[in-house]
Order: structure tokens, then C-alpha cells, then sequence
């Protein structure tokens, strides 16, 4: 599946519009996605698999999907798994160009020879505290290491025997010759190559050097003949590194373009710190729904169109900013509110009884599937003397404007009849059990009979056909609008909302018997729900997307 072109234009298209208008690079569009497998993706990277791929459809181009597999200490199998689903279920095809930076390390190693040879890297024995040390400050030059000197054939020897394994780990380091006195200490003789004896998921033994992120980056972009090569803005400061690496080696040479990445509030977009919420069992799993993750999101419930539309909508900047959850928060309300099927669940049960309706004669209503979607059709409900409302759709003692059910008053059943409570049962502590309730058989549907208006309209579902079911109440994973803004001791831990997952058995309607995982509907009056891949024979669970509230429609103009 791919998506459709996106006509919106800004400073990167326009970059593109101009280099198409010299014919640079002959007119080819060449993108790529390069995520390093430490960690499962997360909304911010939402942002950058639309930019690329959409960019590559739009201009006809093509689009990787690479691996920045560099460093076999913190990469797992699962993660390569898993952004690929990601991806995919985005919406995006890579067709047979899936590459892994692994894949390149005997050319890059050639690189390095080619560099040593030409003067212009050496093999350090400096430690890495030492590295630091020599490296200077933004205000001070740094110092050039004793080992800056050594001669070609000297490093051309070390750096052989660092692949064949004769050193220990963190004994030597490949450097560049750059500058040591340069304003950008990315300059600052950076390393290439370091001493690490760990199996790779990919390569093996083959290897126990490892190039380093910066030296990898630029030339597996430049080896995979990329035109655009299009990062955040972190990287800005580390570009003329990439220059410099490309120039020396008189390759293929992408156009480097910044982008700010996405920050959202109520969240964190750092893949440590969300792996430290997983290790700390403050969440059940990188897919847990409470998280930003694409595959958190997905288990939640959102469409893949939603997510593509919230990217279009925050744009590419050139400048940091931060998103208001409630952008997202709307985006799958609006997705939803057109696709989701209609159905009525109860989450906080209150039983009631219609005394006049006859017990041998249930039957069944008809119910619109989906106001938004006239194709949708209809579906029966079943409907019998007994009924579940919700508990917050009665009062006994009702404050003003409170137009649900109390003592005394008339409220319409969706879809069914009008009801007006006549008794409250209460057990021995005081608490509220039943309601007793009669029913005019003459506002079958919901429709009055003889032109009474009834301002209360509640769902409900039957109590002797409901399906019990387990409900997963999700909120917003953290209290404060920046969790990483605290001067607590815990840091962004101390921000956790206790209240973010609440878990209830609720009672749905009988229609959702045998619903499959991952589908999405929307439970009436409450908000839309997902079901989890948790629901088994038996046992259906539904993790609720979002409630119906949407902040963002009211201020959506001033965005």
C-alpha cells in the first residue's frame, strides 16, 4: 500500500523544486528513512517516514528504508521487526530497497584506509577520558594528541591489526585529521572507528571495530546514491563533518537539509528514556498504548490516516516548536468520527428494571451503524425488561441542568423507549442498586408520540443479551504539559499521571461477539474504543482510544 502525493509545500520542497530546475543530480528524487534499531519508533518519527516517503511520491523519486546499525551493544532484532511493521503500517513501501549499514562495513573500512593513506586520519591511543579532555570547549581550542603524527604506514599497520582483534576494547580509536582550533568541535579530529568486540545481528563475529554514527552516516547516504539526505536539527552542527568526509573521499555527495523534529506536549520523545519507562515497569512494553510509540498508538487504536494527517498538518520547520497533544487528540477523533461503527457499551453498570414491560416479549430495535457514513447501514439491538444504563446518567437528587434520569423524570432510551424513573432501590449501606422504571410503548424508536419533548437521551444495553467485557480507560501519560521540565529528584518519572489506565468490566451489545483485534468503534456518548490483541475466547477487551471531548476543535483556528 502506498499513499496518496501530498500537494503541501514548504522549505524542503522548495530546496527540491529548485535542484529539479538545474537538473541536479539529473533530475532524480532520492529519499531515505534512516533509524538506528535501539528502540521502537515513536510518533516524532511519524513525522519523518511521511516527509521522505511522501516527498519520494510526490516527486516520483524513491525512498529507502535503512537500518543505522552501528552499534551491535544496544540493537535487537525486535526493533528491526518492529519499525518495519511500523512503516508498513503507515502506509509506505521500500520495494527491494531495505538496506542496513552493516551492510556497507567492508567499503567503509576501505574509506578509512583510503583517509589514513592520504594523510588525513591516524590511529589514537589517547583513553576516551583523555579524548575529552584534549578535545577543548566552545571557548577554548583543543590540543592535538601526541599520536596526531604517527606515519602513514604506522596507522595503515594499527588500524589492520584493530580488525583483526590484537587490541582490547577501548585501547585505540581511528580519528580524522581535521582541525583541532575549529569553532564546531564536531571538527575536532572526531573519531571514526572504535575497539568493540561484540557479536553484531547481522555481520557476526566478522567484525570487533565498529565505525562510529557520524563517519558511518554521510556514506551510506552517499553509497545508496541518495539526492536529499534529510535530517533534524541536531544535526545541523555535524553536517560540514559529513562534507568534509565526502570531499576527502570524492564521492557521491547528497544535499544535507534540516528539518525541526516534532515535540509534543504531555510527552517524551527521547528513545532512552521511554526504554527506561519500559525497564522501570511503569508501562507494560514499548507497545503499551499509554506510549507516543506508532505501535502504542496502533494497539490503541489509531488509523494510520490519522497519523499521516497530523504530520501534514504540523508542517516542516526550520525552527523548534512544540505541538499541542490535542492536535493529535483531534486527528483520530475526526478519522474516527467517519469510519468507526456506532455501538452502545456501558461502562459503570446501573441496573434497571421497566416494570410495565412484559418479560416473555423481548425484541429487537433497529440502530443506525454510522450517522457520518450512509453506506453503513443498520444493525438490531436487542432490547428486554431488564437494561444497564450508566451510572452517571442518574441522579436522585439532580442539579440544575442535569437532564438525564432522577425520580419522577422522563428520559429517551437511544433507540428505544421513553423511560421514566418511578423507584430507587438501595441496599443496606445506602447505595443506589436498582432502578425501577416504567416505559410508554408508544415511543418505540425513540420518537414521541404525541409531541412531548424529552431533553435526556441515554444509552443503554439489555441485560440479558449483554457481552461482559473488560475495559481499559487510557488518559494522558503524563500530568504536566513538559514532563522533563522538574526539578524533582525523579526527573520526568515524578510526572506520571496515576490515573493514566483505569480498568472496569463493562457490558456491550451483543452485535460485538466475535469482533476481531484492532477493530475500532466508537461506544456512544463515551468515546472511541480498539480492541486489544489481549481479547481472547471468551473475553473481549477494549482499550478506549479517546473520549468524545475535543478541546482542539475550539481553538483549531489558531493553530
Amino acid at each position: 500500500m502506498t499513499t496518496e502525493p501530498t500537494a503541501s509545500t514548504d522549505f524542503i520542497r522548495n530546496i527540491i523544486n529548485e535542484d529539479l530546475k538545474t537538473n541536479k543530480n539529473d533530475g532524480r528524487i532520492h529519499t531515505r528513512f534512516p533509524p538506528e534499531p535501539n528502540g521502537y519508533l515513536h510518533i516524532g518519527h511519524a513525522k519523518s517516514i511521511c516527509l521522505n516517503f511522501g516527498i519520494a511520491a510526490q516527486y516520483n523519486g524513491l525512498c529507502n528504508l535503512r537500518f543505522d546499525d552501528t552499534n551491535p551493544t544496544k540493537e535487537e532484532e525486535e526493533y528491526v521487526r518492529s519499525i518495519i511493521e511500523d512503516v508498513r503500517w503507515l502506509g509506505f513501501d521500500w520495494k527491494d530497497r531495505l538496506h542496513y549499514a552493516s551492510d556497507y562495513f567492508e567499503q567503509m573500512f576501505e574509506y578509512a584506509v583510503q583517509l589514513i593513506k592520504a594523510g588525513e586520519a591516524y590511529v589514537d591511543d589517547l583513553t576516551a577520558e583523555e579524548i575529552r579532555e584534549y578535545r577543548g570547549t566552545l571557548t577554548e581550542p583543543g590540543k592535538e594528541s601526541p599520536y596526531r603524527n604517527r606515519s602513514i604506514e604506522e596507522n595503515l599497520d594499527l588500524f589492520e591489526r584493530m580488525r583483526t582483534g590484537e587490541f582490547p576494547d577501548g585501547s585505540r580509536v581511528l580519528r580524522a585529521r581535521i582541525d583541532m582550533s575549529s569553532p564546531n568541535l564536531n571538527l575536532r579530529d572526531p573519531a571514526m572507528y572504535r575497539i568493540l568486540h561484540a557479536s553484531h545481528p547481522h555481520t557476526g563475529e566478522a567484525w570487533c571495530i565498529y565505525p562510529m554514527y557520524d563517519w558511518a552516516h554521510g556514506l551510506e547516504d552517499s553509497l545508496e546514491k541518495v539526492t536529499h539526505s534529510i535530517c533534524t536539527l541536531e544535526f545541523e552542527d555535524h553536517r560540514p563533518l559529513y562534507d568534509w568526509f565526502l570531499d576527502q573521499l570524492g564521492v557521491h555527495h547528497p544535499r544535507q537539509i534540516e528539518f525541526a523534529r516534532l515535540n509534543l506536549t504531555y510527552t517524551i520523545m527521547s528513545k532512552r528514556k521511554l526504554l527506561q519507562l519500559v525497564n522501570d515497569g511503569h508501562v507494560n512494553g514499548w507497545d503499551d498504548p499509554r506510549m507516543p510509540t506508532i505501535s502504542g498508538l496502533r494497539r490503541r487504536g489509531y488509523t494510520p490516516d490519522s497519523i499521516r494527517n497530523f504530520c501534514e498538518r504540523i508542517g516542516v520547520a526550520k525552527t523548534d516548536s512544540t505541538i499541542d497533544m490535542a492536535l493529535l487528540e483531534h486527528c483520530i477523533r475526526e478519522d474516527l468520527n467517519k469510519r468507526a461503527p456506532r455501538v452502545m457499551g456501558v461502562l459503570n453498570p446501573l441496573r434497571v428494571v421497566i416494570t410495565n414491560y412484559n418479560e416473555d416479549q423481548p425484541e429487537e430495535l433497529d440502530a443506525v451503524n454510522n450517522p457520518e457514513d450512509p453506506e453503513a447501514g443498520s444493525r438490531k439491538v436487542p432490547f428486554s425488561q431488564v437494561i444497564y444504563i450508566e451510572q452517571d446518567d442518574f441522579r436522585e437528587d439532580p442539579p440544575k441542568k442535569f437532564f438525564r434520569l432522577a425520580p419522577g423524570r422522563e428520559v429517551r432510551l437511544r433507540y428505544a423507549y421513553f423511560i421514566t424513573c418511578t423507584d430507587v432501590i438501595k441496599n443496606e449501606a445506602g447505595e443506589i442498586i436498582e432502578l425501577h422504571c416504567t416505559y410508554d410503548p408508544a415511543s418505540r424508536g425513540g420518537n414521541s408520540p404525541d409531541g412531548r419533548k424529552v431533553k435526556g437521551t441515554i444509552h443503554w444495553v439489555s441485560a440479558e443479551h449483554a457481552i461482559e467485557a473488560e475495559a481499559r480507560l487510557y488518559d494522558r501519560l503524563f500530568t504536566r504539559e513538559y514532563p522533563e521540565d522538574t526539578d524533582d529528584e525523579a526527573g520526568f518519572a515524578a510526572n506520571l499521571n496515576p490515573d493514566c489506565l483505569q480498568i472496569t468490566t463493562c457490558f456491550v451489545e451483543p452485535s460485538l461477539a466475535g469482533a476481531e483485534p484492532g477493530s475500532r468503534y466508537q461506544f456512544e456518548r463515551l468515546g472511541y474504543f480498539c480492541i486489544d490483541p489481549d481479547t481472547s475466547d471468551g473475553k473481549l477487551v477494549f482499550n478506549r482510544t479517546i473520549t468524545l471531548r475535543d478541546s482542539w476543535a475550539k481553538i483549531e483556528k489558531k493553530f
